[in-house]
C-alpha cells in the first residue's frame, strides 16, 4: 500500500526550466489532502489559504505514546557563495523516499529571511525538480512568523529605551506609583507579571504599599547601564546603513541619545527562542529569561524585569506552530523557524521535529537541513539543538559538488554573479582530489557525533564520471557509511532514489549512541576550544572585550549553556578565503554574547556582522509580478 495518495511524479525537462517556471508549472494539492495523508484532521490545524496550514502543537499530546520515525540531518561541505544544494538535496531525498520508495516522510526545514530572497542568494525553497511549493509563498511572508519576531523584537527595544528614560525623570515613589496605578477603588497592586520581579528579588510582599523605601528602589529601578544594552532592533531586510544608529535624538526625548543599530530580524534572539522552544509554557519561560543587558551594579536585566515577556508571547502565540506546505512532487513539509547558521545556529525548529516524527511514525523518515557547512551547521544541530531536544539523529547527510570540491583543491575564486572559470566546468580529477580534504574533515568531525554519514554528490552537467568516482571513493576512505551521486535537481525524487536507499540503510544500521563534542560542566573558554580544535585550529586568541563578557556571563551563572560559534561560513578557520582543511591557525574571538532565554552563548569570531548589505546587483532586479495571472516571476 503507498503511503501517500498525494504524490505525484512530476513530468521532467531538459534544459531545467528557471525554479519559478517548474513552481509555477505545477498545481499543489490543496493542502488538507496533504495533511489527511498525515492522519491530521481538521481540528489538527489552521488553513492559511489554499497552499498552507499550521499545524498546532496539541498533535503532540494526542500523538504522546506513538513511536518516531529516522531522523536523519542534512549538512554540507564548506560552500562557494553559490550555495551546494543544500535545500534541495533535502527535498529530493523526501521525494526520493516518498514517491519513489514509498516510505512515509516528511521534510523539515528553515522559514527564509526576504534579506538573502532580495539579496544575494535567491530564496531556499531547494531548486529546479526538487522544490516546495508555492515556492513564492515559501520564500516571501509565508503565514507571518518572522513578522512576528520582528514586532516582538521592537515592542522589547521599545521597552528598554523607554524604561531608562521614565526612570531618569522621576522618583522612586513616582516611578513605583505609576507602575502600578490605582483601581477604580483607589487601590494599587502588583500586575501578574510583576511578581516574577519581586520572586527573583526575595521580595515576599503582596501590595505596593507594603514595600519599604528600599525595596521600593529595588523593585522600580531597573538602573539599566545603557553602555551594556546588547538588544538591537531588526527588520527583515539587508541594509547595511542601519548596522550603526543613533536613537533618541527628537527633542521630548530630553537628551537621551544612544548608539544601538539593527540586525537582520532572523538573528533576533526570539528566532533562536522559537526555533529551540519545545512548548507554548516553555516558550513562555525563555522569553522572559531574554537578557538585555546589565543594571549598572553588574547584575542581569530580562524580559521579565521588564514586564514585557507575557507581551511578546501573545505577539509569538501563532508562530510557535509550525506551517505545513508540500513538495513539487506531493510530499509534506514542516517549515518553522529560520535562524542564520553563520550568526545564529542555524536550524529549524524542534516542535516541528517532534510532530513530524509522530507524524512519520516508526519506519517512517524526518529529513531535517542543518545551514551551511557541517562544522557550522550540523555542529550546532547535534551540540546544542539535540541537547534540548532529547532527539537522536540515525544518519547525517553531507551535500558536496565538484565545483565545491575544486575550489578546495585550489580552483580559482568563486563569485556570485560572475560566471564561472574554466576550471569548474572542465575536467580536473586532481583539482577535485586535491579538494576532498575539505570533505574528509566534515566526515571525520560528523562521524565522531557517532551517526552514520552518508555523503550526497549533487551533479552537476559538466561533472565527469571520473570526477563523480574521486569523490567517492574520498568519501568512504574518509570512512562515510556510503557515496552517491544524486541528479534530483534535474530529475525531481527519481535521481536520489539512491540516495534514499543508502539513507534507509544508514538509519537502519546504526550501532552508537549519540556523542556530544564536550560537556556543559567545563568552563566556556574549554568548550569554545574543542570547537575551535574541531576546526583545525590549534589555539584560541580571545581580545580584551572578549576576556571581559566570558568573566562577566560566568560571574553571572551562565558558563553552564552550550556554544553557538558566529563564524564565516566559507572557511573551517576564520579567514574566508581559507580553503580546504586548514591547520594550525589561532582562531580569534573578538567578542562574546549571549542568548540567555534561546540557552547558548555565542562567541563571534573575526567580524561577522549580524545585518547583512546588498550587493550592487541584487536579486531584486529580476523579481516582478505578472499582473495579467498575479504569479510571481524572476524569483530564483
Amino acid at each position: 500500500m503507498s503511503a501517500s495518495k498525494t504524490v505525484r511524479k512530476v513530468e521532467v525537462l531538459s534544459p531545467v526550466p528557471a525554479d519559478i517556471d517548474i513552481a509555477n508549472s505545477v498545481e499543489p494539492f490543496h493542502i488538507s489532502e496533504i495533511a489527511k495523508d498525515l492522519n491530521l484532521s481538521p481540528k489538527h490545524y489552521d488553513l492559511y489559504g489554499k497552499y498552507k496550514a499550521k499545524v498546532l502543537l496539541s498533535v503532540l499530546d494526542e500523538l504522546e505514546e506513538s513511536g518516531d520515525g529516522y531522523y536523519v540531518v542534512v549538512g554540507g561541505i564548506t560552500p562557494t557563495p553559490l550555495g551546494e544544494g543544500k535545500s534541495t538535496t533535502t527535498v529530493g531525498l523526501c521525494q526520493a523516499l516518498g514517491t519513489f520508495l514509498d516510505k512515509k516522510v516528511v521534510t523539515c526545514l528553515r522559514q527564509p529571511s526576504q534579506g538573502p530572497t532580495f539579496g544575494i542568494k535567491g530564496g531556499a525553497a531547494g531548486g529546479g525538480y526538487s522544490q516546495v511549493i508555492p515556492m513564492d509563498e515559501f520564500n516571501l511572508h509565508l503565514t507571518g512568523d518572522i513578522h512576528a519576531i520582528t514586532a516582538a523584537n521592537n515592542l522589547l527595544a521599545a521597552a528598554i529605551d523607554t524604561r531608562i528614560f521614565h526612570e531618569s525623570t522621576q522618583s522612586d515613589k513616582a516611578l513605583l506609583n505609576r507602575l502600578c496605578p490605582p483601581n477604580k477603588e483607589g487601590k494599587r497592586s502588583f500586575s501578574d507579571i510583576m511578581f516574577r520581579r519581586l520572586k527573583k528579588l526575595g521580595i515576599s510582599k503582596t501590595k505596593p504599599e507594603e514595600l519599604t523605601p528600599q525595596e521600593v528602589k529595588k523593585f522600580a529601578r531597573l538602573d539599566i547601564d545603557p553602555a551594556s544594552i546588547t538588544w538591537r532592533r531588526v527588520m527583515d531586510v539587508n541594509d547595511r546603513f542601519l548596522r550603526k544608529i543613533t536613537v533618541g535624538q527628537g527633542p521630548e526625548e530630553k537628551g537621551m541619545v544612544r548608539e544601538t543599530g539593527f540586525d537582520i530580524s532572523v538573528a533576533s534572539e526570539i528566532m533562536a527562542v522559537l526555533a529551540l522552544t519545545t512548548s507554548l509554557a516553555d516558550m513562555r519561560e525563555r522569553l522572559g529569561k531574554m537578557v538585555i543587558g546589565n543594571s549598572k551594579a553588574g547584575d542581569p536585566v530580562t524580559a521579565d524585569d521588564l514586564d514585557v515577556g507575557g507581551a511578546l508571547t501573545v505577539l509569538m502565540k501563532d508562530a510557535i506552530n509550525p506551517t505545513l506546505m508540500q513538495t513539487l512532487e506531493g510530499t509534506p513539509v514542516l517549515v518553522h523557524a529560520g535562524p542564520f547558521a553563520n550568526i545564529a545556529h542555524g536550524n529549524s525548529s524542534i516542535v516541528a521535529d517532534k510532530i513530524a516524527l509522530k507524524l512519520a511514525g516508526p519506519g517512517g523518515f524526518v529529513v531535517t537541513e542543518a545551514g551551511f557547512g557541517s562544522d557550522i551547521g550540523t555542529e550546532k544541530f547535534m551540540n546544542i539543538k539535540c541537547r534540548y531536544s532529547s532527539l537522536t539523529p540515525q544518519c547525517a547527510v553531507i551535500v558536496a559538488t565538484i565545483r565545491a570540491l575544486k575550489m578546495h583543491g585550489g580552483g580559482p575564486e568563486v563569485v556570485a554573479g560572475k560566471p564561472l572559470d574554466g576550471a569548474y566546468t572542465t575536467e580536473n580529477v586532481s583539482l577535485v582530489e586535491a579538494g576532498c580534504v575539505n570533505l574528509a574533515r566534515h566526515i571525520t568531525n560528523t562521524k565522531a557525533y557517532g551517526v552514520n554519514v552518508v555523503v550526497a554528490v549533487n551533479m552537476f552537467a559538466t561533472d565527469s564520471e571520473a570526477e563523480l568516482n574521486a569523490v567517492r571513493k574520498a568519501a568512504l576512505a574518509a570512512g562515510a557509511y556510503d557515496a552517491v551521486v544524486c541528479t534530483h535537481h534535474a530529475h525531481g525524487g527519481k535521481g536520489a532514489v539512491d540516495l534514499g536507499i543508502a539513507v534507509q540503510k544508514a538509519c537502519e544500521n546504526l550501532t552508537q549512541p549519540l556523542k556530544f563534542l564536550y560537556r556543559l560542566d567545563i568552563s566556556i573558554k574549554e568548550k569554545i576550544e574543542a570547537i575551535a580544535r574541531s576546526y583545525g585550529a590549534t589555539g584560541v586568541e580571545y581580545s580584551e572585550q572578549a576576556e571581559k563578557q566570558i568573566e562577566m556571563y560566568s560571574r553571572q551563572g551562565f558558563s553552564g549553556l552550550p556554544i553557538c560559534m558566529a563564524k564565516t561560513q566559507y572557511s573551517f578557520s576564520h579567514n574566508a578565503a581559507e580553503k580546504g582543511a586548514p591547520t594550525g591557525f589561532s582562531l580569534p574571538i573578538r567578542d562574546v554574547r549571549a542568548s540567555i532565554g534561546a540557552g547558548f552563548i555565542y562567541p563571534l569570531v573575526g567580524t561577522m556582522s549580524t545585518m547583512p548589505g546588498l550587493p550592487t546587483r541584487p536579486c531584486f532586479y529580476d523579481i516582478d509580478l505578472d499582473t495579467a495571472t498575479g504569479k510571481v516571476i524572476g524569483l530564483s
